[in-house]
């Protein structure tokens, strides 16, 4: 009897949890296709209604300014795609470097790197965008790609997926005369496609919907990545909140497809990720 009590209530709230997270979402869809004019007139008002359903919003953002949003998707995709793959193979390197081998200050490291992820992003904004000065990056795809290339947290996600992993493997190919490096692209390198999928996922999503790193270093318009080009229609002389609503729709729907086509890689590189070590 307990036991179902605790399970409906396990329910009821896991319900309540998810509405309250779907909530800004399905109200992101009814924006999109409501007219501005019936969301803004007597206040902030959206409402399902049917009747005045139109898709005046998305025409607008494809027309708006010879068609820019289509300039800031495909700049989002460059920058997510590249930034995407050169984290996944950094950090999955030194993270298997850190669970798979024994050297002497591998804990410190490990430390060390804990350490890094408790410090807030915002804090080390000035001195990247000073190092990004001083590079001469600024206003290029680079600046924005470099600084997010190994983040810690990657590293040591895949620290915790390679601790568990066996070691016969490498030992067996030692002994057959494979390097270090074939070890790691033929043998660990398949183990870990769970890893691979998961932190895809999370790292696609976060660098695709980055806005502050990305305004700051790019200056020019024909430069912006997604976030911030959206809300370059919002400006002192015009504020275009059609192209907003239907430009933030738009905009999460590639977060959706990656997970929908990746969710069993995803689920299985955060549980089998999460009990490692």
């Amino acid at each position: 009897m307990k036991s179902k009590i605790s399970t409906t209530l396990t329910f009821i709230a896991l319900l309540i949890l998810g509405i309250l997270v779907m909530l800004p979402f399905v109200l992101m869809i009814i924006a999109a296709f409501t007219p501005v004019r019936d969301i803004f007139a007597g206040g902030l008002s959206i409402r399902l209604n049917f009747e005045t359903a139109t898709f005046d919003n998305f025409r607008a953002l494809f027309t708006n300014r010879n068609g820019i949003y289509w300039r800031f998707f495909a700049n989002s995709i460059f920058v997510t795609v590249v930034n995407t793959i050169l984290v996944l193979i950094f950090t999955s390197m030194v993270g298997y470097g850190l669970g798979q081998y024994q050297f002497k200050g591998r804990n410190f490291l490990v430390i060390l790197l804990l350490c890094t992820m408790m410090v807030p992003g915002t804090i080390l904004l000035l001195p990247i965008f000073r190092l990004i000065t001083n590079l001469g990056l600024m206003d290029s795809y680079w600046g924005v790609i470099l600084p997010a290339m190994v983040p810690a947290f990657a590293i040591f996600f895949f620290r915790q997926y390679c601790v568990g992993l066996p070691k016969d493997y490498a030992e067996a190919a030692r002994i057959d005369g494979c390097g270090e490096a074939m070890i790691f692209l033929r043998i660990y390198v398949p183990l870990m496609k769970p890893a691979f999928g998961a932190m895809g996922i999370l790292t696609g999503m976060g660098i695709w919907n980055d806005f502050i790193w990305p305004m700051i270093v790019l200056r020019t318009t024909e430069s912006l990545t997604l976030a911030p080009g959206i809300l370059s229609s919002i400006t002192p002389h015009e504020n275009s909140f059609d192209i907003v609503f239907a430009g933030s729709l738009m905009a999460v729907l590639p977060i959706i497809l990656l997970f929908l086509f990746n969710q069993k890689a995803f689920i299985e590189g955060l549980t089998i990720g999460g009990v490692k070590g």
